[in-house]
């Protein structure tokens, strides 16, 4: 059974970093953030009408990701995450099936990977919060987002030796126990 492995967490946190290398460490798959390219090719500029098809972007790419997967697969970002950023760029857009999509694939992931926001900030045109408060609060509201859901996870944090050592142990613990969080599990 393929175990899903969310990395998880608001802007410059090193989520894509940290999946790229995960997946080069296992020998498996990522998953990348859909809206990246989305963002790219629409010139950067979303709206709320685009919220349905980022998130069905979102699925494919995980999707796709996960039919080639031996034991894991790593997905940059969910759709808890993009739920949480159309409620605050949009406020009352987010459609309501990509929340109810977002709560039930939320219980079909072996893992979470939090990442915390203790790296620099990095720059980047799609990023909106780059000072320390906002990146404060924003970290509350992902880990919020998680135990509220009752959602297994663990905290990555420090620098990148640091943050790799913990996800792969973590990983290593999650790929341990049969049944827990594989595709199509509930």
């Amino acid at each position: 059974m393929v175990k899903r492995i969310a990395i998880f967490g608001t802007e410059s946190t090193g989520k894509t970093t940290l999946a790229e290398r995960l997946a080069t460490h296992f020998g498996e798959p990522w998953a990348p953030e859909f809206v990246r390219d989305f963002w790219h090719e629409r010139g950067g500029r979303i709206v709320a009408a685009d919220l349905d098809a980022i998130a069905r972007g979102q699925i494919a790419n995980e999707e796709t990701a996960a039919a080639v997967a031996r034991r894991v697969v790593f997905c940059d970002t969910e759709l808890i995450t993009c739920t949480l950023w159309d409620d605050w760029l949009f406020p009352g857009a987010c459609p309501g099936w990509v929340r109810d999509e977002a709560n039930r694939r939320a219980h079909s992931y072996g893992l979470y990977l939090l990442c915390d926001a203790d790296v620099p900030f990095s720059a980047d045109p799609q990023r909106c919060f780059p000072d320390i408060a906002s990146r404060e609060r924003a970290r509350r509201i992902w880990r919020e987002a998680l135990t509220s859901r009752g959602l297994r996870f663990v905290e990555i944090s420090g620098d990148w030796p640091e943050r790799e050592r913990r996800a792969i142990a973590a990983i290593e613990a999650a790929l341990a126990e049969p049944g827990r969080g594989g595709v199509g599990s509930k």
